[in-house]
């Protein structure tokens, strides 16, 4: 049993990880994207919410397909972990520590996706 909660939380990590790098991919690639092209900035918000949405789903998934139970749960811990390390990064670049409305859309479509990435995962054959 004990062993199992081990490779539970490894895998709750891995899905954390995974959702970081892809977060870093897809900001480069939009980076990129903004630099050489005409793309207006006010895409910018929008973009940043897709992206953490679909490195959540991604990540909570591949993580719940090892896991192959409490796909709710465990994608739902996926999200908050992930949203507390972004949340920190981004306060100690910003040297703003607040929590705002927009913090707390993110934080809400963050969950919603871990737990829609959690349940994708565990139903994954």
């Amino acid at each position: 049993m004990k062993n199992n909660s081990i490779i539970n939380i490894l895998n709750i990590l891995k899905g954390v990880v995974i959702a970081i790098l892809l977060t870093l991919v897809f900001l480069l690639i939009f980076a990129i994207i903004l630099t050489y092209t005409n793309v207006k900035e006010d895409t910018i918000s929008p973009v940043i919410i897709v992206i953490t949405a679909l490195s959540i789903i991604i990540g909570s998934s591949v993580a719940n397909m090892k896991i192959s139970k409490n796909g709710i749960f465990n994608g739902a811990i996926i999200a908050i972990i992930y949203m507390l390390i972004i949340y920190l990064i981004s306060s100690l670049v910003s040297n703003q520590f607040e929590i705002t409305g927009a913090s707390l859309i993110m934080i809400l479509t963050s969950v919603i996706c871990g737990i829609l990435g959690g349940i994708i995962g565990v139903n994954k054959k």
